[in-house]
């Protein structure tokens, strides 16, 4: 694919995780680390520029992956819209799209769901395209509301009305964006009066607000797990196992 390149979140410190020498994302799920598998999909999709964001316990990152990616540096974890601001540093300037996902579950995500995702952002010539999933138990996740068939929010768990909390289409944080949106948005998300953080979810409602074209892809129902504790991750073990 060309003029695309592709993040990879991996800085989090996942306290939950309680390991202090590796980062979660190098944690093995089926035959190989989680990590690995999402680089070998984006490979197999020819996106050759892949840069890893790191930050906690970076050399069981770095050392897996050694150098088939380019590694962006996250000193302080300020959230996942600065580490996506670090990265936007390291995309070379031929590169006008970018493809940003979780280290800890975009090995779900199938090379079709991806390509769907990418190719839609690019028939639309959308600002910024993100995936859905749905999901049966949204507990602690983000909601996609919709009027009809048109996004007009994202609402977190802790936001959501009653109503909203029984939706089951959510957002895993799985984007597309076009580079010329995210230079001229990233450094308008305001901090969370909670965590001091920046979020990259926040993006939707300003590129709604500012009427950029936005587009939300269906990936219907799939294995999915996020991964935060170790009963996550053997949770995340067994669907993995049984998606194919």
């Amino acid at each position: 694919m060309k003029n695309i390149a592709a993040i990879i979140l991996a800085a989090g410190k996942g306290k939950r995780m309680k390991s202090k020498e590796i980062n979660k994302v190098v944690f093995p799920l089926g035959n190989k680390q989680m990590i690995l598998h999402t680089v070998d999909a984006l490979k197999e999709l020819l996106i050759s520029t892949i840069i890893v964001v790191v930050g906690f316990a970076k050399d069981s990152v770095m050392k897996v992956l050694e150098s088939n990616v380019i590694f962006a540096h996250q000193s302080k974890r300020l959230g996942t819209a600065h580490a996506v601001n670090i990265a936007l540093k390291k995309v070379p300037e031929n590169i006008d799209t970018v493809l940003v996902l979780n280290g800890d579950d975009s090995a779900f995500y199938t090379i079709s769901i991806i390509k769907k995702l990418i190719e839609t952002h690019v028939n639309k010539n959308a600002a910024l395209s993100f995936l859905t999933i749905t999901v049966d138990n949204p507990i602690g996740l983000g909601r996609v509301i919709r009027d009809k068939d048109r996004v007009i929010s994202v609402v977190e768990e802790k936001d959501a009305t009653d109503n909203q909390r029984k939706i089951k289409e959510i957002n895993p944080a799985c984007y597309v964006f076009k580079v010329a949106f995210l230079k001229k948005y990233l450094g308008k998300i305001k901090k969370s009066e909670v965590t001091g953080e920046y979020y990259l979810t926040s993006l939707i409602d300003i590129a709604i607000k500012n009427n950029e074209k936005l587009e939300a892809v269906r990936g219907g129902k799939i294995a999915w797990r996020g991964i935060n504790t170790p009963e996550e991750l053997k949770e995340a073990e067994r669907l993995f196992l049984t998606k194919n």
